[in-house]
């Protein structure tokens, strides 16, 4: 098998952007008359986006004061969303490596474009991927393969030649549905709810320095394109 490309999921897989996440929350918390919480226990809920860490973090209410405090979370985040954020360990030497060796890389998020592109230009990945699929993108989000399809074609490559990195259920939902390998971020939010049997025949990564040395033996020759 041949790997050509790599793809990724952005939070708890390139970046840790828990502490800015975690941040707004208690932004909100704060405005609302309670305590903060802790960063590091809070993390886990990063991997639910919005709505995980309000239903984590807020209490109990009704559908319209959901929607007022979710719309005042994502705008207090979007104006401070990469102060404390930052790329994790090891995943800058991994992107030298795939820019240096000419391996197509790209993201895959259910983040919003308005709140993934800021972050990207502040971590200096901007100009760097080879796409960004986000959550408003297309109609579907990951767990449905569409996200990653579309990837894989803006990417040039067959989804049997990519493999997908991310530390969510459905990252290994969406890639295995779309046909690419997939790889189990452990260092990442989401992990926590992997098991044995949803991890399977992934690709189990403690450190991006894993994703470079099954890329070494992955690549092959030549990369093919879905054009070859």
């Amino acid at each position: 098998m041949i790997i050509s490309a790599l793809l990724f999921d952005l939070d708890g897989t390139l970046i840790d952007s828990a502490p800015d996440l975690v941040g707004a929350l208690n932004w909100l918390r704060g405005r609302e008359g309670l305590a903060p919480v802790d960063v590091g226990q809070f993390a886990v809920h990063a991997a639910e986006g919005a709505a995980g860490l309000l239903s984590a973090g807020m209490p109990p209410a009704d559908s319209r004061q959901l929607e007022d405090w979710k719309q005042a979370f994502l705008e207090q985040y979007a104006r401070h969303s990469f102060e404390n954020s930052s790329l994790y360990e090891g995943i800058p030497q991994l992107l030298d490596y795939l820019d240096a060796n000419d391996v197509p890389w790209g993201i895959v998020t259910n983040k919003h474009e308005r709140l993934t592109h800021p972050v990207l230009q502040a971590a200096g990945l901007a100009d760097r991927a080879g796409c960004v699929i986000c959550g408003d993108t297309l109609a579907q989000t990951k767990p449905h393969p569409a996200p990653v399809l579309r990837a894989c074609e803006d990417l040039d490559v067959r989804p049997a030649q990519a493999l997908f990195a991310g530390d969510d259920v459905r990252d290994l939902e969406a890639g295995r549905a779309a046909g690419t390998s997939v790889a189990a971020i452990m260092y990442g939010y989401g992990s926590g709810k992997f098991n044995e049997v949803l991890v399977g025949d992934s690709l189990i990564v403690e450190h991006p320095r894993v994703l470079q040395a099954f890329l070494e033996a992955k690549r092959g020759p030549a990369t093919e394109t879905a054009r070859s």
